[in-house]
């Protein structure tokens, strides 16, 4: 009797075994087969959303943008609403800063309280300043959680661009550029002209004064401002560290910080722009123009726009795509003293304001959409069908549309760049090859960025930060456009009034806090 219930005993235990491991075994099978052909980041994202689509409370989230809205804006945003209701339970508007004095507005989104869920980011926009000050949210917990794919795709040195003391404050695109300033400018009228190319000053100059005199043309028509500015940065090679007025001397001597419009180079550069002006390269209206000198180049009334290269390479393919007659060259301002920076990864990026409700819901949208080629096309280039269409492959598109006309429906071009991932984007068909080029340029000629992460919180001299750019701002602007009568005396009262306000207190403080950054990385 024993033995037979120990033999039932046996055998009671091993179908249990049994059953076990067929359960185990089971279970693998069942993952391999949900797996299965999911090994792509695109498809990862969206498996996570349908997973998890019934357990998400609706929401609606605000976003910001820099720059201005597209025409067709809220048809596209429509589109992405019914994607993002459909795979995450949640709709979103967007606003957007417009680009007229958005600086003021961003600082001001940031520091008001409005409900914010997430707002692009930048080194160009004080992503370290305002980090440092508490304006964005940690997101370092929250990434691997809600934004696995991202968490998984970006580089640890682009975290690492992001990280603030121990926190990590934003999502880097992960697009790597360079984008130093240059001028787009009508090839086929340097041609004309029998001008040689691009290589200085001198060579700009005589160009600009053949657009004036044998075309009747401002060159630079509409707003003239940065058009200038940055080519006197580049061409006198300053490296600007607190907006316009405080810089170092060159790339090669970074601890030699000075109040630029005290500099000799500056003293010379407006005298010369004030001739310039004189000679008609452009307008007396150019401070407040609202309208953009590639503007004027498309309708046959402007000669030079500063672009970078990548969106030289936009409003070259805008000409071609509507097919004006004309050909579009560009000059990299690089070529002055032959070295280029790559842009940090927080060129472009995006960011939770301390004020989001739902960062949680914010990041698991913008895991799509970096992620999910749909999302991704959508929000980048438009609709599919209007504002592009499909090429001969995955990553070529044509823009626009076969049957649609560029001039009734524009070029869809938002400022997309704090979502770029590297692997979504695609080329233009025909579009402007001179962008694979310049990357090739600029390849063995690369500097490291030794500026851009330079953090300065201004606290102690906020102050006189308020009171120099106030100053810059009236006199600074129409003297590096030559919009003053007597340059002699309005380079005087800038000086004297930039004294006044305490921009050597400012300077002293740049002077430190830059010293401590270039101690800290062993920059002599």
């Amino acid at each position: 009797m024993r033995k037979r219930t120990k033999r039932l005993t046996l055998v009671l235990m091993m179908s249990l075994l049994i059953s076990l491991v067929a359960g185990c075994g089971g279970g693998n099978n069942n993952g391999a087969a949900e797996n299965k052909g999911t090994n792509t980041n695109e498809t990862k994202a969206t498996n996570e959303g349908e997973a998890g689509k019934e357990t998400l409370k609706k929401v609606k989230l605000t976003w910001y943008l820099v720059g201005d809205a597209h025409k067709d804006q809220d048809k596209v945003i429509a589109e992405w609403n019914k994607m993002l209701e459909k795979d995450l339970n949640t709709t979103i508007e967007v606003k957007f800063t417009t680009w007229n004095d958005w600086m003021t507005k961003y600082n001001l989104l940031l520091t008001s309280g409005e409900k914010i869920d997430m707002i692009f980011a930048s080194n160009w926009a004080d992503f370290y300043k305002l980090s440092k000050q508490g304006a964005f949210l940690d997101l370092k917990e929250l990434l691997p959680v809600n934004a696995p794919v991202t968490w998984g795709n970006v580089p640890k040195q682009d975290w690492d661009s992001v990280t603030v003391g121990d926190g990590i404050f934003a999502v880097p695109n992960t697009n790597s550029e360079y984008t130093p300033d240059g001028y787009v400018y009508r090839e086929d009228w340097r041609k004309e002209f029998a001008l040689p190319e691009f290589t200085d000053l001198a060579s700009i100059e005589a160009y600009m004064d053949a657009v004036k005199t044998k075309k009747n043309i401002a060159p630079i028509n509409g707003a003239a401002y940065e058009n200038v500015n940055r080519l006197f940065r580049f061409w006198n090679d300053f490296q600007m560290i607190s907006g316009e007025i405080i810089g170092a001397t060159s790339y090669e001597n970074p601890r030699d910080i000075k109040i630029v419009p005290f500099t000799d180079e500056y003293e010379a550069w407006v005298k010369k722009m004030k001739e310039w002006q004189q000679k008609g390269y452009w307008n007396k209206n150019s401070l407040s123009s609202k309208q953009e000198a590639g503007d004027f180049i498309k309708t046959g009334q402007g000669a030079i726009y500063w672009r970078n290269p990548s969106s030289a390479g936009g409003f070259i393919n805008e000409i071609k795509a509507k097919g004006l007659k004309m050909d579009i060259g560009y000059f990299p301002f690089t070529r002055f003293h032959n070295y280029v920076i790559p842009t940090l990864p927080i060129a472009n990026g995006m960011a939770i304001p301390k004020s989001s409700q739902n960062p949680e819901r914010s990041l698991m949208v913008l895991d799509k959409l970096r992620n999910d080629p749909a999302y991704f096309n959508l929000m980048t280039y438009g609709i599919e069908g209007t504002h592009w269409a499909k090429g001969e492959d995955d990553k070529t598109i044509v823009i626009p549309a076969p049957g649609v006309d560029l001039n009734e429906t524009p070029r869809y071009d938002i400022a997309s760049w704090g979502w770029r991932y590297e692997g979504n984007m695609k080329n233009e068909k025909g579009g402007w090859d001179g962008l694979d080029a310049l990357k090739e340029e600029f390849k063995p000629i690369s500097k490291q960025d030794i500026f851009g992460p330079i953090y300065l919180d201004y606290e102690p001299v906020k102050t006189e930060l308020a009171a120099v750019n106030q100053v810059f701002e009236q006199y600074g602007k129409p003297l590096m456009l030559g919009l003053t009568p007597d340059i002699d005396a309005s380079l005087k009262t800038y000086r004297e009034k930039l004294k006044a306000a305490g921009v050597e207190k400012l300077l002293a403080y740049v002077q430190a806090e830059s010293g401590k950054y270039f101690d800290e990385k062993g920059i002599q």
